[in-house]
């Protein structure tokens, strides 16, 4: 038995459950976090007399910086444990948020961008150390569903929270009141701190990881590290195409009313939820985890090529929307499963900070190659282009198992 599954050996479904929603609550206000900006730039663009080029850069700012974060937290993890990183987290992206709604210039708004790319970098490799060393593993694909759940609806949650508040009272009421749910969440989770614990030296000394220094950099030789980079890589272009081109994009191609145009991005994210849910049960058998992924990517792959080249009536647009989010979202557990596959068990939080600091980096390159397809009113290739990225994905996940090692180290029975 492996020293991950030993730990998870003695849970309960009760603390698993308990385990599973605080770490859902606290990923969602991740998300909740990379949102709170841009339903607000039309307020931002008059306060600080900028553009929304200017404005999209400092999203860009927090992306960068959460990869490299995200990148080096896992080593720290590893280290100290994912409790007292994840409350440093909390309290930076709470920070930032009161940051922005302070804010009195445009170069103060970058600062806080900063900030909130600190806290936003640690999740993942807490996230999944939480999930990998104490959720049993007939467990761990509702865990990862409950994840990607909690994810989107934290990004359903932030335009619907501050926009209403901005228009009922100002742009820094909404801002500040998103610092306040923050700071909630992270006393909601300081009161149940002790379901949070990890003991690091029992884990480390029955992984086998009292070993020289230098091989802590060991793992980044493993090839499936890679491919799981570059996967979650294109996965994360796809997303920010969907999140910021597409439903505009489907919009002019088939002259869909504005009304219709603005649900298609809640709908694509409710139907994803949905399609998780299903997705946790079929990641209960890893094996299968790769044909999941592809199916579910092969599916939303042909419906937005459906959508690029086909034509059909204007309210069938947000319909197809919500199907391209349910065919994703039953892969997404099975997606999280690539990566817990290809790690070492002594080294979870590295593996997860550099596989996913791939997310970080394709939503700061997707805006480059897709804004411009946009510009030069090329509608058909920004969907068309979704639909060849979902297909990449396809192949990448069956290549992550092409060349998966099992193990950094030996590890013990």
């Amino acid at each position: 038995m492996s020293s991950s599954n030993a730990t998870a050996a003695t849970t309960t479904l009760g603390s698993d459950a308990k385990l599973i929603g605080l770490v859902g609550l606290a990923h969602a206000i991740s998300h909740f976090s990379q949102l709170v900006l841009p339903p607000l730039f039309p307020w931002l663009k008059d306060a600080f007399n900028v553009s929304y080029t200017e404005l999209g850069a400092v999203l860009t700012v927090f992306f960068v910086v959460s990869c490299i974060v995200q990148a080096a937290s896992g080593f720290i993890v590893d280290k100290l444990g994912p409790r007292p990183v994840l409350f440093v987290g909390l309290g930076m992206l709470g920070l930032a948020a009161f940051g922005y709604a302070l804010a009195q210039s445009y170069w103060m708004l970058l600062g806080c961008a900063v900030v909130a790319g600190v806290g936003n970098g640690v999740f993942h490799p807490v996230d999944y150390t939480l999930f990998n060393r104490k959720v049993a593993p007939t467990r761990l694909g509702h865990a990862y569903s409950v994840h990607g759940i909690t994810g989107s609806l934290g990004w359903a949650l932030a335009p619907a929270f501050v926009v209403p508040l901005a228009m009922a009272f100002s742009w820094r009421v909404a801002l500040a009141s998103a610092g306040v749910v923050a700071v909630v969440v992270m006393l909601i989770l300081w009161a149940y701190r002790s379901v949070l614990s990890l003991d690091v030296k029992a884990v480390h000394k029955a992984a086998g990881a009292d070993v020289a220094a230098g091989s802590e950099f060991a793992f980044l030789k493993i090839p499936a590290v890679w491919m799981c980079f570059g996967f979650f890589f294109f996965y994360a272009m796809a997303l920010s195409v969907v999140q910021t081109f597409a439903p505009a994009a489907a919009g002019r191609l088939h002259a869909v009313p504005v009304t219709l145009i603005a649900i298609c991005l809640t709908v694509y994210m409710v139907a994803s939820a949905a399609g998780m849910v299903v997705g946790g049960f079929l990641a209960s058998d890893p094996s299968r985890c790769e044909r999941v992924v592809g199916a579910g990517f092969g599916v939303a792959a042909s419906i937005a090529l459906v959508l690029a080249l086909a034509d059909f009536a204007p309210f069938l647009v947000p319909v197809m929307f919500g199907a391209m989010g349910f065919a994703t979202g039953i892969a997404g557990p099975s997606r999280d499963l690539l990566v817990k596959r290809s790690t070492p068990a002594n080294a979870s939080g590295r593996v997860y900070g550099v596989v996913y600091a791939g997310l970080d980096i394709g939503q700061a390159v997707a805006p480059l190659i897709f804004g411009r397809l946009m510009d030069h009113g090329k509608y058909a290739s920004v969907i068309v282009g979704l639909a060849v990225v979902q297909g990449v994905l396809i192949a990448s996940a069956f290549n992550v198992r092409r060349v998966r090692r099992e193990a950094l180290v030996p590890v013990s029975a």
